[in-house]
């Protein structure tokens, strides 16, 4: 006679970790995009106590090296942070507007090397809790099982977003949630503010299920490497019953990116998408042409998709443009700024009150320019040179070691693919926009960088089996 045995549940400190993480990376897009400072300060806090008791068993050395580098940027950020809210910092000088004021005024202020006191805290927030998603997707990423989970995740969570936005939009177009929208009342935005944060993570989303659809076909094909002329018959012999869900988590996402509108994001997207298919099928194609075949392919299936699907945003292309005038004078007039307050910045989180004296003449007078609309331009006036050059140059080599592990890797590859395209897409959408500044969209694609970094080294699984080449 059998007996029943219950499961065996093994308790695990890296077990509620890797449940917050998966938590923090399905919901910060949730309410608008996570731009209030209280729900910036909930994710730091999950984040922070699920770094507490991180799994580390899976950390190696080339990890660990990864780990000091962002120690490296922690220590860039803490000490642009003291010099720009002590009243007596160590090496930066005091902003003479406040010398001015205080001459106008007729009283003494305290000084400060920023141009709004104490602002540097309260826009710390926003890069804490990237970094701690960084940090903990390369510490939770270590273990490939864990790495391609994240994936599922987001591509899952992205899904219901997107299907959310799509139906919000068909029944009541004037409201995000429970708020009404204040612009873009044509576009799908999901659950973010702005159409064009909304276009990079749906198109982010689209690009992962695109990677696991092809994976799992990939692991259907008997041979090492896909014989092309022998395709069309082993492909009805792939069971394509399974591939439903995540056809349908693309082709929403898909749906949901080109009904945003967005220019800049639907492009860069698009672009990234062929570039990141061409290199992950690369050791199939036919040698000397292959890549430029898949890439004239990608473009014109992309061109057909503009066309048929993104109809708005090609009169948005024919009407105005690539980039907006109005953009590349505030880009000019930020660029003053930072040539001006080179070592320390104007202050983080200070670009509104400070951007108005550079204001170009050219720039309309309406509205109100918060936001660079260029992230990296943003960094290097608010912090300074120094320190935007530092964040430079590890955005370079995380992208050069995300690069490696693409190269080198066969088994899971789309981990580290996936990774490095989206960081590609991220940096390159944050030069003329605003993308990773919104935490919505920056927490899931960091915690992801982190995973793709993680793997792209030779790395073992909780059985013990290699996951690099094989």
């Amino acid at each position: 006679m059998m007996r029943f045995r219950p499961p065996n549940f093994t308790w695990s400190w890296g077990l509620p970790s890797t449940c917050i993480l998966f938590f923090v990376v399905s919901c910060a897009p949730f309410p608008f995009g996570s731009t209030n400072d209280i729900s910036i300060a909930f994710w730091c806090f999950c984040l922070g106590a699920a770094l507490i008791f991180a799994p580390t068993q899976y950390v190696r050395r080339q990890h660990a090296w990864l780990i000091a580098g962002i120690v490296v940027i922690v220590i860039t950020y803490a000490v642009v942070l003291h010099e720009q809210v002590s009243d007596h910092p160590w090496m930066a000088p005091f902003h003479p507007i406040w010398q001015k004021a205080s001459d106008l005024l007729g009283v003494p202020l305290t000084p400060s090397a920023s141009i709004a006191k104490n602002q540097a805290f309260f826009a710390i927030g926003a890069p804490l809790a990237n970094i701690l998603s960084i940090l903990l997707g390369t510490v939770i990423g270590a273990n490939r099982l864990q790495a391609k989970r994240i994936l599922w995740v987001i591509a899952i969570s992205g899904s219901i977003y997107a299907v959310y936005g799509v139906v919000s939009f068909l029944a009541e177009p004037t409201l995000i949630l429970w708020r009404d929208k204040k612009a873009y009342f044509g576009s799908v935005t999901g659950t973010f503010i702005n159409r064009n944060t909304a276009a990079a993570y749906f198109g982010s989303c689209t690009l992962i299920w695109i990677l696991l659809i092809l994976e799992r076909v990939r692991r259907h094909l008997p041979e090492r490497k896909i014989e092309w002329g022998r395709l069309l018959t082993s492909i009805p012999k792939i069971p394509s019953i399974e591939f439903v869900p995540q056809l349908f988590g693309a082709l929403v996402c898909l749906m949901a990116m080109f009904m945003t509108t967005s220019r800049a994001g639907v492009g860069l997207s698009l672009a990234t998408m062929i570039v990141a298919l061409t290199i992950y099928l690369r050791r199939d194609l036919p040698p000397r042409i292959g890549i430029m075949v898949s890439l004239a392919l990608g473009i014109i299936v992309a061109l057909g998709l503009l066309q048929l699907f993104g109809g708005r945003v090609s009169s948005r292309f024919d009407s105005q443009g690539l980039v907006d005038e109005g953009r590349l004078e505030a880009w000019k007039s930020t660029i003053r700024i930072a040539l001006n307050n080179p070592w320390f910045g104007t202050g983080m989180g200070t670009f509104q009150w400070a951007f108005p004296a550079y204001r170009s003449d050219s720039v309309s007078i309406s509205g109100i320019w918060d936001i660079a609309h260029s992230t990296p331009l943003e960094i290097a006036s608010e912090m300074g040179l120094p320190a935007a050059t530092l964040i430079a140059l590890a955005w370079i080599v995380m992208l050069l070691v995300l690069l490696r592990g693409v190269v080198n890797r066969r088994r899971d590859v789309a981990i580290p693919l996936a990774a490095a395209a989206i960081a590609s897409l991220s940096l390159s959408h944050s030069c003329i926009d605003f993308t990773l500044q919104i935490p919505g969209f920056s927490i899931p694609m960091f915690a992801l960088m982190g995973a793709g970094l993680a793997q792209s080294f030779r790395t073992r699984g909780p059985s013990g089996v290699a996951g690099g080449r094989r």
